[in-house]
């Protein structure tokens, strides 16, 4: 889904964030509804037992990962036991009454010097409140591990909390999908929006469309440039990039995601971002001609990707592609798109304005709506609720559908209005294919997406009716992550913020005690060959241009406690140059360059980067700062 018309305005770091105040000795992410910090520790060591009783034992079949994720993470080797009578006791236990104030997800864990006792009322609770523990151990494989005793109880704000991964634009293996999914399990998401199908590659097999794989799976091989200007497929060129899901790799990776308490929902995005499909099967367009895979050009008013809605093998091709959708995935949903679909071919194709007449369609944004309501129906026949994007909003709602809520907030505003369920995902606040810090000194992307801007955004805002709102996602578009390596370095650490907003209450802990658990969480991403964004350490460049034409900026790092330096002599900066002190500067005579690195606790904590003076001109003239 290109996001090219969003221009996202560099946020103010400082306000907002909170001054530094004590850090809790507790660092959990998500920040946990309560805590109670107490006087002492209990020690993790070889004398420990974990005991679980033989009937929770057969309730909760998590307990073996969970053993095996703090064996492998700490070198211990703890292991479950049928009786207490030991003197240090990691006991997990079921409640036998439902306590309303858990909830379905939440937990209780009391921590005391000789035993942490962790409840719950369902298996996801005692699952959740595992991973809490996991992050109280301090990151590295020791002999002896401390906790700090404390009483903990904890509870979701927003029941979806979700992340998002674009396969089609590049493909990620099963393995890969398979450790995002750990990833996310360790946060507490509990979504993984599984994006399938766009105009650039089709990755889930259709038994009864052979062609949608043969053909819909590949495109000619493209890389190192911008996405959208890559050169179309040449004559006779061979399609070998791409890949797909299996049905049985479906399955598996179900099943391994319901182990982790995540739902997996797919998106078969229609009618438009369809050119994969239609490369497939042409006669599914208004054109009916033969196009390739699209391989990142640039083609919307010259290529058809939007199927053809006055054409009925349309949808009885969609039927034969949700039916086996519907029978793979137990989620009560499917994401069916709605997205940015290209009308300009519905408006002069034969087949299409006959449907509008038929049914009496005012426009092409009712035959939209024709569209997603037959789509609905189809999907209900199948035990299927629908999900799409806000555009499905265009000319009337289908009656039981749910909104993803991406262009704002309004979206969402409008769909609770109508009395729709609402999943706000606004791109400005949670996008992850966004810059996290200056353009200059990050892989190229577009607009801007700081951690801090992140960790800010609140769902609840005012105008939605928060009864209609089952929560919120991230989601990350792939055009510019041609790796997993990529995918991780732009979901962490923002996703952490974002399992902060979606399940920590609203007034969650300052800035300075969450960059604290990031710093954290960092050491135990490096022990899991995690890869990360350390972007939050670097400085970042806002511009502007004063009434007599000179260029203005200032510098601002997301971290408190952070020196920047600088230099325009071309030499490489260090804590022996220029400080920056705050307030405008200007170019200096003759200088052409800018270099910045930051520093904190007196060594280098942000990367080096340099920008040139006409390329802060530029942006200043297209969108200033301040």
């Amino acid at each position: 889904m290109i996001r090219r018309s969003l221009l996202i305005s560099l946020a103010c770091f400082t306000a907002c964030l909170g001054h530094a105040q004590p850090v809790p000795l507790l660092r959990i992410i998500p920040q946990p509804a309560s805590i109670t910090e107490k006087p002492g520790a209990f020690t993790v060591d070889k004398n420990v037992i974990v005991f679980v009783s033989i009937e929770d034992q057969k309730k909760l079949p998590e307990l073996p990962f969970f053993l095996h994720q703090i064996n492998t993470t700490t070198g211990l080797n703890l292991a479950l036991a049928n009786d207490s009578s030991s003197k240090k006791t990691i006991c997990i236990k079921l409640t036998p009454a439902y306590q309303n104030a858990e909830g379905e997800e939440g937990y209780t864990m009391n921590i005391s010097g000789t035993r942490i006792l962790l409840t719950a009322n369902k298996p996801a609770g005692i699952f959740y409140g595992l991973q809490s523990f996991i992050q109280l151990l301090p990151p590295g494989k020791n002999n002896v591990l401390s906790i700090p005793c404390a009483d903990i109880t904890d509870h979701p704000r927003f029941g979806w909390r979700g992340l998002m991964l674009d396969v089609s634009r590049h493909f990620f293996t099963k393995a890969e999908v398979k450790k995002y999914i750990d990833e996310m399990a360790r946060y507490k998401f509990n979504v993984f929006h599984w994006h399938l199908t766009d105009d650039n590659g089709w990755r889930i097999a259709i038994k009864s469309l052979p062609e949608l794989t043969k053909i819909g799976a590949w495109r000619v091989p493209r890389t190192g440039g911008a996405w959208s200007y890559f050169q179309p497929a040449e004559p006779g060129e061979a399609a070998t990039d791409g890949g797909f899901y299996t049905q049985e790799d479906i399955k598996e990776v179900i099943d391994y995601a319901h182990q982790r308490f995540i739902t997996v929902l797919p998106e078969i995005d229609v009618p438009g971002h369809s050119l994969a499909l239609i490369a497939s099967y042409p006669n599914l367009s208004c054109t009916q001609k033969k196009y390739n895979v699209n391989p990142g050009t640039q083609f919307y008013t010259k290529e058809d990707n939007a199927l053809c809605i006055g054409n009925d093998s349309v949808f009885m091709m969609l039927d034969k592609i949700f039916t086996e959708v519907a029978q793979l995935f137990p989620s009560q949903y499917i994401h069916i798109g709605g997205d940015e679909a290209f009308k300009g071919f519905w408006e002069t194709c034969t087949k299409c304005r006959k449907r509008m007449a038929t049914e009496h369609l005012k426009d092409a944004k009712e035959l939209q709506s024709y569209f997603i309501r037959r789509v609905e129906k189809m999907l209900q026949s199948k035990g299927k609720k629908i999900i799409g994007w806000d555009e499905i909003l265009q000319g009337g709602l289908a009656p039981d559908a749910t909104v993803m809520s991406w262009r704002g907030i309004d979206g969402g505003v409008e769909a609770a209005k109508q009395k729709h369920h609402v999943i706000l995902t606004p791109s400005a606040s949670t996008y992850l294919d966004l810059y996290q810090g200056d353009q200059n000194a990050e892989p190229p992307t577009y607009g801007i997406n700081t951690l801090a801007n992140v960790y800010r955004f609140e769902p609840l805002s005012e105008g939605i009716n928060a009864s209609y709102v089952l929560g919120g996602q991230g989601t990350l578009w792939s055009e510019a992550v041609p790796t997993f390596r990529h995918a991780e370095y732009m979901t962490w650490p923002r996703g952490l913020a974002l399992a902060e907003v979606f399940w920590s209450p609203k007034n969650k802990p300052n800035w300075d005690h969450f960059i604290d658990k990031v710093e954290n969480e960092f050491k135990r991403m490096d022990a899991l060959n995690i890869n990360y964004a350390k972007s939050m350490y670097d400085a970042m460049i806002k511009t502007s241009i004063d009434k007599n034409g000179v260029l203005l900026f200032r510098l601002v790092c997301e971290v408190n406690n952070t020196d920047i330096y600088y230099t325009f002599d071309n030499t490489n900066p260090d804590a022996f140059s220029k400080k920056y002190t705050g307030g405008n500067i200007s170019f200096p005579k003759g200088a052409v360059q800018l270099k910045i690195i930051t520093y904190r606790n007196g060594h280098p904590s942000g990367k080096q980067y340099r920008v040139y003076l006409d390329e802060l001109i530029k942006r200043a003239k297209d969108k200033p700062d301040f």
